[in-house]
């Protein structure tokens, strides 16, 4: 069953059946923040958080719905391809200990940016949170990815907290 997102297109929920367009959309996500980085242990992610629990929607053009070939390249160019996919996960809110949404992938390709498709998911699946009786919404963004930042400010998320990563070295010095 789909549903209008914006003028032009369509919302639709996903299927377990998708794993595979949902890793090629993780993938493409990724390489386009980092574009010489392999993205392969993603699959071990959709494998492990991927399932009933966790929805999945994409968004395609309207009048172009269909079956999507699992085997398809990426990016795709049939007249059946999601040209956005949203995937949300639950999390705990380790201040207060509710249980909220939180975003694993928000993805529009390149050909269908900056119009309002974005947004459109954002508010899409701030409904669908509150309607399940989650108090807010959580995500993780790059601070390189300026648009992605830009368009969560804009929407009235906040900073709060830095995740913060120290990278160690494969080999320990030995003293001597």
């Amino acid at each position: 069953m789909s549903e209008q997102l914006l003028p032009g297109y369509i919302i639709r929920r996903g299927s377990a059946l998708e794993r595979a367009l949902l890793l090629k959309f993780m993938q493409r996500t990724y390489q386009d923040i980092f574009p010489n980085e392999d993205f392969s242990h993603l699959e071990q992610t959709v494998k492990q958080y991927f399932s009933s629990d966790t929805p999945l929607w994409w968004v395609e053009e309207e009048g172009e719905q269909g079956e999507i070939p699992l085997n398809a390249p990426f990016p795709m160019t049939n007249a059946h391809s999601p040209v956005a996919c949203l995937w949300v996960g639950n999390a705990i809110d380790q201040v207060h200990g509710n249980r909220h949404a939180h975003i694993f992938i928000l993805y529009v390709v390149p050909e269908h940016r900056r119009r309002g498709i974005g947004t459109a998911l954002m508010r899409y699946v701030e409904n669908w949170a509150i309607q399940r009786g989650d108090r807010q919404i959580g995500l993780q963004v790059f601070q390189s990815n300026k648009p992605a930042l830009n368009l969560y400010n804009q929407l009235g998320y906040q900073t709060q907290s830095i995740w913060m990563v120290k990278f160690l070295s494969a080999e320990k010095e030995t003293q001597g």
